[in-house]
């Protein structure tokens, strides 16, 4: 029993792989009779075979000659209609179309203005300056000749002269309340340069603290005047003057003295 039902699941077997197609070759029609292993020919050997291209599938289109125009593609009809306006569609009536709409642009173009259009090029002229009611004249020679004489000029100047107004200078009026220790004039009070001990000064750490107090001024010009606020010269609650010059933190009073002196 057991026989006879594997003999027919081999019948069976058989059978499927009658009915199944055949695995095709992708080696075949590889190399030379199909053996992709087989050697180059050899030099002048004749290679039989079907070719790459079929002939059916090579245009047979003949190229335009250089001066002949080149065929169009076929038009839609979406743009048949912008492409009449433009010509019949060969090149020459396009291009002639082309350059007739150029010149009736550039014609109204000018006629807007009142003048035709200028090319840039390095060779024109320079253009001609229509109406400058803003840029004056008066060093023209050609353009005030024509319309004043020597003894119109004179004349107008003797105007204006007549029209001027001299006005006297008065006093300054007096500064009234409490004010700011004047550096400048301090500054040119002084001869002596910069380190030159002029007034005793004592203290503990007088470098240290002239350096910490120096450092809450903005400049050496309000270092200064809080200096001379605070009885300076002479004293120096602040220490801002270690070294007793009379001159507080790096303030430096030659800037003002070059100054009155007309040297910078």
């Amino acid at each position: 029993m057991r026989v006879v039902v594997t003999l027919v699941a081999l019948g069976s077997i058989l059978s499927l792989a009658a009915c199944s197609p055949p695995v095709p070759d992708s080696a075949a029609g590889v190399g030379i009779d199909g053996d992709p292993f087989a050697p180059p020919p050899a030099a002048g050997t004749t290679i039989t075979g079907d070719p790459l291209v079929p002939p059916a599938r090579i245009s047979s289109e003949t190229l335009p000659l250089a001066n002949e125009p080149l065929p169009t593609a076929p038009r839609s009809p979406a743009s048949s209609s912008v492409a009449s306006s433009y010509g019949s569609g060969s090149g020459s009536t396009a291009a002639a179309d082309i350059a007739a709409e150029t010149r009736a642009a550039l014609q109204a173009a000018g006629a807007n203005s009142g003048q035709a259009p200028v090319e840039a090029s390095p060779s024109n002229p320079a253009p001609a300056l229509i109406g400058n009611p803003g840029i004056s004249d008066e060093n023209n020679f050609d353009a005030v000749a024509a319309r004043q004489t020597i003894e119109s000029d004179a004349q107008r100047l003797a105007n204006q002269r007549s029209q001027y107004q001299q006005v006297a200078p008065t006093a300054l009026p007096s500064q009234t309340g409490s004010r700011d220790p004047n550096i400048v004039q301090y500054a040119l009070s002084t001869s002596h340069p910069v380190g030159t001990k002029v007034y005793s000064r004592a203290g503990i750490n007088l470098r240290s603290r002239s350096a910490r107090n120096c450092a809450g001024f903005r400049s050496p010009d309000q270092a200064q005047i809080a200096f001379l606020q605070a009885g300076g010269p002479k004293r120096d609650r602040k220490a801002l003057d270690p070294d007793g010059d009379g001159y507080a933190c790096s303030w430096d009073p030659s800037s003002y003295r070059l100054a009155v002196r007309g040297k910078s």
